[in-house]
């Protein structure tokens, strides 16, 4: 089986990245959508971002942002991958010369398979729990049986994941990486390292 890669999500202290990577993630995710209490502003994000080591990938969260404010936060922050977790059309997402990720909150009427096709241009998808009016960040499990076997690869799970559910999630999804932001946190916005230790921990030990 290969390496299940780690995404820490939510960062907005340069220590929660740094103890993130020392911790062996893979990737960091920015929030750039205002209404979430994980926010942090392309200034603050672009200090942090200057400041990471090499072979660290930084991707940006995007809700139904304005094509000219995702152009102005990559600019502003050079940032490495674009995240897209609202209703962004795959040419909307194609146009920003950066590789992305297409988030899907996995309602009861989703079809993966259809929505994998229409994202084909994506490095990934990536499943998140559905709450009415909430993009992501719920803190939710969803089914993991919904995912097919033969699911779009490569495939990111996100959703209610913490270190006691983890290894499980692994085995039973068997996904190219995990995303986890609530579920290593002390409290919104700010990172636990010892949870993130124990985390990424428990996704090497389901490997």
């Amino acid at each position: 089986m290969n390496r299940t890669r780690v995404k820490i999500c939510g960062i907005t202290r340069l220590e929660d990245a740094l103890v993130a990577i020392e911790s062996g993630a893979d990737a960091l995710g920015f929030v750039f959508y205002e209404p979430s209490p994980r926010y942090i502003s392309p200034e603050d994000a672009a200090d942090i971002i200057q400041q990471l080591p090499a072979f660290v990938t930084t991707t940006a969260l995007f809700v139904n942002e304005t094509a000219g404010n995702v152009d102005r936060i990559v600019q502003e922050t050079r940032i490495d991958l674009l995240q897209f977790h609202g209703d962004e059309e795959p040419g909307f997402c194609n146009r920003f010369e950066r590789p992305y990720i297409k988030a899907l909150r996995m309602k009861p009427e989703l079809d993966l398979q259809v929505e994998a096709d229409r994202y084909s241009s994506a490095q990934a998808i990536l499943l998140d729990a559905y709450r009415p009016g909430v993009p992501g960040g719920t803190g939710e499990v969803f089914d993991w049986d919904r995912i097919p076997q033969q699911h779009p690869a490569p495939l990111i799970l996100a959703g209610g994941l913490t270190a006691d559910n983890i290894a499980n999630a692994v085995s039973t999804v068997t996904p190219y990486a995990v995303d986890v932001s609530g579920g290593v946190e002390q409290s919104k916005g700010i990172k636990d390292a010892d949870k993130v230790k124990k985390f990424i921990n428990e996704v090497t030990r389901a490997n």
